[in-house]
């Protein structure tokens, strides 16, 4: 088995940033206060090993703040570690934030071209796909209608239809298959287990945790920023049912 991502005594965090979020005035009121206070730092991930291997779908859980999308934040390159290696060998495709990049004064085709542009794809691959990201979208006329108009799930639907149709070799799904309505999201899981059986390798986050057990093969369970398990989805899941039950 080829390990694709390779996490190696990885701490993730981040400064506290209240007293200059408040503004500059209250910064400088408060300096010696507000210099000690973005000193401290809040820890995301905690000495985190272990490894994901190629073509297997591999799911994250864990309860809210316990660093699940900072770990996917890590394996896409958008964020660095404060301490410890990581590896990724493949082309990552991200599912996280549908609809970030896109433009609201933007039709749906053309933010179509932009969004598949900032994932990697050249201009002419998106008007090759193009027809079918619109019929994936199932957003019809509103197609050529201004961003601005759509709804929130409108948009969520046309960022999964622009992801859908990449051709990628690492997938990062994190909690985006509640998209629209029930036959929506029916399909949205179809498409990512074909993907599957195309063997790409995809990292999974979702408080579904049916939805994990069904899809995954192996899960990590993070709390309190650390792995607390990691093992075959339906062990683990059962375990984290358990815990949070009670």
């Amino acid at each position: 088995m080829e390990p694709v991502i390779v996490f190696k005594n990885v701490t993730k965090t981040y400064p506290y940033y209240g007293y200059i979020t408040a503004g500059f005035k209250t910064f400088l009121f408060n300096l010696p206060k507000a210099l000690k206070y973005t000193r401290k730092r809040f820890t995301a991930l905690e000495d985190i090993s272990f490894e994901v291997y190629k073509g297997e779908c591999f799911g994250v859980i864990g309860r809210n703040g316990a660093g699940k999308s900072t770990l996917l934040g890590l394996i896409a390159g958008v964020l660095k570690p404060d301490r410890g290696k990581i590896e990724v060998k493949g082309r990552v495709s991200p599912l996280l934030e549908l609809g970030a990049g896109f433009h609201p004064d933007l039709t749906g085709r053309e933010n179509i071209i932009l969004n598949g542009i900032l994932l990697g794809m050249t201009k002419k691959e998106v008007l090759n796909k193009m027809e079918e990201i619109i019929e994936f979208s199932e957003l019809g006329e509103f197609i050529d209608q201004p961003l601005r108009t759509y709804s929130s799930g409108m948009m969520a639907r046309l960022g999964f239809s622009v992801v859908a149709h990449l051709e990628p070799e690492i997938l990062l799904v994190d909690e985006v298959l509640a998209v629209g309505d029930i036959n929506f999201q029916n399909k949205c899981i179809k498409k990512i287990e074909s993907f599957r059986e195309k063997g790409v390798t995809i990292v999974f986050v979702s408080h579904a945790i049916e939805q994990v057990e069904k899809m995954c093969d192996r899960v990590l369970w993070t709390d309190q920023h650390r792995i607390k398990a990691i093992g075959k989805a339906k062990e683990i899941c059962k375990f984290y049912k358990e815990f949070m039950n009670g």
